[in-house]
């Protein structure tokens, strides 16, 4: 399957619309300061009310895997690319990335083989997203430099990844993939929570609610400038199945969200990755 005509199919949003709107996206670093803008990771929202996502019948599982198989794709091949850039300092980063990386290449596999001939190609990535970063220090901005983009991008993809995964597995329940598909969605957990940590270190932050391994309310941590914000958004949440646990516990509402995350919807997360798609 071509991943242009599945993204275009999965919104009620073209891709064209999408990528044109980078330009909007980049307007808003203009605030943030050239030192905030190279350390981040620009998404936006789709706009448009979401098109009905799950399928009927055998092929049920087709949209929800290949969406999760896309982003599989990105985070697989950006770890490859982090870890042959040689911009990430040896000892327990190089471990975490190659660690994670080994995860994500046999995620792609599990799910090619599950889609088999209904999977969708491989996309053409551009980390750079036009030029705008250089997390490989390719274009020799600089090891610090280069190491706190990827750390940036990599938060920003797994706590996608997160809720993405979540966000989909109503849309495979009555199929043999939910099991597998929330198997998943608890390691790319520990992804954002390894990758949450190594970057409290770098950014010399103690480990307090802005850099803890989890996501606290609606905030996207330290270093991580608004662009980012819509991967965070609804996050503090604090009703669950009805029930306010703030009034229901006594605990406060940072500790409630804490404890929950929250789904994300395809058309946000496919809003997301298409900005590094290039074809």
């Amino acid at each position: 399957m071509n991943i242009i005509k599945f993204l275009d199919e999965f919104t009620s949003e073209s891709l064209t619309q999408k990528v044109s709107s980078r330009r909007d996206v980049f307007g808003t670093f203009s605030s943030l300061g050239k030192k905030a803008a190279l350390a981040a990771v620009p998404f936006g929202l789709a706009t448009g009310s979401s098109k009905a996502f799950a399928q009927t019948g055998s092929k049920a599982h087709e949209d929800p895997l290949n969406l999760a198989l896309t982003l599989e794709y990105l985070e697989a091949e950006f770890y490859v690319k982090a870890l042959d850039s040689g911009v990430l300092p040896a000892g327990r980063p190089q471990d975490v990335y190659n660690q994670i990386s080994k995860h994500e290449t046999a995620h792609v596999e599990f799910l090619k083989t599950a889609l088999g001939d209904d999977a969708v190609a491989k996309p053409t990535f551009d980390f750079t997203v036009g030029g705008m970063f250089d997390p490989f220090n390719e274009n020799g901005i600089g090891q610090e430099t280069a190491y706190a983009q990827l750390l940036a991008l990599a938060q920003a993809f797994e706590d996608t990844g997160v809720r993405a995964y979540k966000g989909q597995a109503p849309n495979l329940m009555g199929t043999p993939f939910l099991k597998p598909a929330l198997q998943i969605h608890s390691v790319e957990a520990r992804h954002a929570s390894e990758i949450r940590r190594l970057r409290a270190f770098v950014l010399g932050e103690v480990l307090n609610d802005n850099a803890l391994g989890w996501i606290t309310l609606n905030n996207r941590g330290p270093g991580m400038p608004e662009a980012t914000q819509p991967v965070y958004d609804g996050e503090e949440n604090v009703t669950q199945g009805g029930v306010n646990l703030v009034t229901a516990t006594g605990f406060s509402a940072t500790s409630v969200s804490q404890s929950f995350d929250e789904p994300m919807s395809g058309e946000t997360a496919v809003a997301i990755a298409s900005l590094f798609i290039v074809s």
